[in-house]
């Protein structure tokens, strides 16, 4: 955005200062909007390529999303007392009074810089220093001006240009046997975009050669630009097109991004069903073995591999679990043949209501992209409304609801979140969830601590298998040690329920 359009916004606006601030509103990660009494909203589009600075009517809306919108929404407070724009360079300096009350918040003052691919928000205090930045510049960056919290703030360098507020006839003099393209080059605050208009309304080519017959024209031109550059309305079709680009695609990509994390976790999903059916011909070996070592376990001599004919009278070789009786070993290999027959008849089942709902996500996800800036951010409302749900949920068979924590920040947050009377479950001595039974205090009965145990036992490292110990106690028995990492917790008063680690019914 250009240095005359973005003074003709500030003019606009310094004739009614000071103004009131009803707060801020965020309708995406790159925008803020500072809703102001009795003239809509003054939208701050601070995120590179193509910054604007503009008063749009009517009432936006948003919650912070970054950490520097949210300090922004804390700390630019009060009337907004001053615009100023450093001569009419891209540079905006917003002024805000602060409140006084309960919690006092000191004056600010909010510097946008409207520089292209640099363009930058920064909140500083009274003196200059600089409090707050949304994208901070190191050295690295740019060795000649730092920009991060905690340095002053310093300016963009200085440049000598002829302002067109002030210019008078005799100062264009000089340009006489220029191309009008150069003369074009030494106005402060005009770019692209108004050299182009300049060039219209003057009805001069870039390339014409100035001659002292044009100089009148030129500067009646320049003063008629100064009064009417034209604001957001006047900005090339291009630019305008870019903008309400961005402004739609800033609500459409986190719904697109959800999706795609679905699909994605359903095709990983869909995959492990492929292999648990693949396994079938891993069952079936494991269950001929069992079957070999019953017929002729008896007749083994002792050692690590029993060697047996088959029922075809092919020569099988059979791993022998040490300690154990070819019986057992028996028993063991028709058990883990039972666990990946489950699995595999599981699967089946299961396979075509996953194969529906990658359908239908991607089917939403196509759809998304067709979707109205209106009806993404009616989606996006909704959603926030909801609130994001930590974890899996499920319900026990007597009604109370059950967290279980997909990893460990996950389990971490669950555990600080439940009730000091709910029921904390886990595992015992295995790397897994953390299982929430939400009784509040409340006696639970038998089928509910069942439910819970085997949530625990199938989302732990011993899924598939039986009898597997899980612990309970109520959550105040549960603590984090000091600098132990997320999801890492001490427990006392332990009880133990030993179940199979498989998804309960229902």
């Amino acid at each position: 955005m250009e240095g005359l359009l973005i003074h003709a916004v500030v003019r606009e606006l310094a004739g009614q200062l000071p103004l009131r601030s009803l707060g801020w509103a965020f309708p995406d990660e790159g925008t803020a909007a500072l809703l102001l009494e009795g003239v809509g909203n003054l939208v701050l589009r601070y995120r590179p390529p193509n910054p604007i600075f503009t008063v749009e009517p009517g009432r936006l809306e948003g919650e912070a999303r970054t950490p520097f919108q949210r300090l922004l929404a804390a700390r630019c407070k009060g009337r907004l007392l001053a615009l100023e724009q450093i001569k009419l360079d891209r540079v905006v300096v917003l002024a805000f009074e602060g409140e006084k009350g309960f919690v006092e918040v000191a004056p600010t003052r909010l510097v946008f810089e409207l520089t292209g691919r640099n363009a930058n928000l920064i909140l500083c205090d009274l003196e200059g220093q600089i409090l707050g930045i949304d994208r901070p510049v190191t050295s690295a960056i740019n060795r000649f001006r730092e920009l991060r919290p905690g340095l002053p703030y310093t300016p963009p360098p200085p440049y000598q240009k002829l302002d067109p507020r002030t210019l008078r006839p005799e100062e264009l003099t000089s340009f006489v046997g220029q191309t009008f393209a150069q003369l074009i080059k030494h106005l402060d605050g005009v770019g692209k975009e108004l050299g182009a208009e300049l060039v219209r309304r003057a009805q001069i080519s870039p390339q014409t050669v100035l001659n002292p017959e044009h100089l009148p024209l030129i500067h009646r031109v320049i003063h008629r630009l100064v009064e009417q550059p034209g604001g957001q309305a006047h900005l090339s079709e291009d630019l305008r097109q870019v903008w309400e680009e961005e402004e739609t695609e800033a609500p459409r990509k986190p719904l697109r991004e959800a999706l795609q994390r679905q699909i994605k976790t359903l095709q990983a999903r869909l995959q492990d069903y492929q292999r648990a059916i693949e396994r079938l011909e891993e069952a079936q070996r494991l269950r001929q073995w069992g079957d070999l070592l019953m017929a002729y376990g008896h007749t083994l001599p002792p050692g690590p591999v029993a060697r047996l004919p088959d029922f075809f009278g092919k020569p099988v070789e059979i791993p022998l679990e040490k300690g154990l009786s070819p019986i057992q070993n028996a028993v063991k290999y028709y058990e883990r043949a039972k666990r990946l027959e489950g699995s595999a008849e599981k699967a089946l089942a299961l396979i075509p209501a996953t194969e529906a709902q990658i359908a239908d996500l991607e089917a939403a996800l196509r759809q998304l992209e067709h979707l109205s800036r209106t009806e993404l951010l009616e989606q996006n409302r909704k959603i926030r409304i909801k609130g994001p749900q930590v974890g899996l949920r499920f319900r026990s068979p007597g009604g109370f609801e059950v967290w279980v924590g997909r990893n460990s920040k996950e389990n971490d947050l669950l555990t600080r979140m439940a009730h000091s009377e709910d029921l904390w479950f886990h595992a015992q001595g295995l790397p897994g969830s953390h299982v929430i039974l939400r009784t509040q205090g409340q006696p639970a009965a038998l089928p509910d601590l069942l439910y819970a145990a085997q949530l625990a036992a199938y989302h732990s490292r011993a899924r598939g298998e039986t009898n597997v110990p899980v612990d309970y106690t109520p959550k105040k028995h549960v603590w984090r040690p000091r600098k132990a990492a997320p999801g890492q917790v001490l427990y006392t008063q332990g009880k133990t329920l030993f179940v199979d680690a498989a998804l309960p019914e229902g």
